[in-house]
């Protein structure tokens, strides 16, 4: 059996999220966005490090992150979860074990040149596995695995056409797995277990019932909604909230300087709270721009304001912040 966190409604708040970051690089605008909109959503949260990907996930990062959260008033319950112990492996393990014995996997010998050559034309356009390793034979398939490096890609074929959920702010969403996202990636070539699976099996793990995060992961949640039913756990409420981009309507990136942390905090001296402050007035949540604390923001904004909304374009304070002075 998979682990699933106790649900008792007695010993835990209504709603539990949690922070997820991936510890690649240091937090930037729209990091802190999603934490805070899922910090003012949920009653309680947990932590969780994303460090699946060994060549990516970085100790100092971690610690950076740590300490920004901190330095916001983020708080969460619980020991944090890092997604490369031991421990979670091998759930991770278990439930693709589980996913196999349905008949529901099978390898991928596609090289990432094949499937560079393979990749959707326009820009902005998922990618969709054309089923290229699908139908090899069982004969073949096993003396090719004998041999070469392999992913594992879960077959969606008998996926319900649309899959559709109520998103908190995207309200009703429907998607084809089939034509919009193909077979997909449960464990990668190199052994390291993918994003959708081990979120779907740490979520259960963690009693996570409400997921917020950005826009541009909207597509990721029939994937994991799907996993959640073959595998018997239960589907969280998800929000999508809007992303920040430039004037170009491109999402920010590192190259987006007036947007980092450190322009923020050691250019332009704003505080937690005038940080925070901005970004919820940017979004629309609060009618002016205050510096404003977590539990404030928690009892103030008004998060119906997000609803329908993808972007926010992001026009930096100026150094004449507001620092609740």
């Amino acid at each position: 059996m998979l682990p699933i966190a106790e649900t008792n409604e007695m010993k835990r708040p209504h709603l539990r999220g949690r922070f997820a970051p991936s510890p690649s690089g240091r937090f930037h605008i729209g990091n802190i966005f999603a934490s805070l909109i899922a910090a003012l959503v949920a009653d309680e949260m947990v932590l969780r490090i994303e460090d699946l990907d060994p060549d990516r996930s970085k100790q100092q990062h971690i610690d950076t992150i740590m300490r920004d959260l901190t330095w916001f008033g983020f708080e969460w319950v619980d020991v944090v979860v890092y997604q490369s112990a031991e421990d979670q492996q091998e759930h991770y393990l278990r439930a693709c074990e589980g996913l196999e014995a349905q008949g529901l996997v099978y390898p991928c010998f596609c090289t990432r040149a094949d499937l560079h050559s393979a990749r959707a034309p326009h820009v902005g356009e998922e990618f969709i596995y054309q089923n290229t390793c699908k139908g090899i034979s069982a004969e073949v398939r096993s003396e090719r695995m004998s041999c070469e490096r392999y992913a594992l890609r879960l077959d969606v074929a008998a996926a319900p056409s649309p899959l559709c959920f109520a998103d908190t702010f995207q309200g009703e969403s429907c998607f084809d797995l089939v034509r919009e996202a193909g077979d997909f990636i449960i464990k990668r070539s190199d052994g390291v277990f993918a994003y959708q699976l081990a979120v779907v099996v740490d979520d259960a793990a963690s009693g996570i019932d409400s997921v917020v995060r950005g826009v541009d992961l909207l597509t990721s949640t029939p994937k994991q909604i799907y996993l959640q039913r073959l595998l018997g756990l239960p589907t969280p409420v998800y929000g999508h909230v809007p992303i920040f981009v430039d004037e170009n309507g491109r999402k920010l990136s590192k190259r987006n300087k007036d947007a980092s942390l450190s322009y923020l905090i050691d250019d332009l001296g704003l505080n937690a709270e005038a940080i925070l402050g901005y970004l919820a007035y940017c979004s629309g949540i609060i009618p002016e721009w205050e510096a404003m604390s977590i539990a404030e923001l928690k009892r103030e904004a008004c998060l119906s304001a997000l609803e329908g909304k993808r972007t926010i374009v992001w026009q930096p304070p100026t150094r004449h912040a507001e620092n609740g002075s």
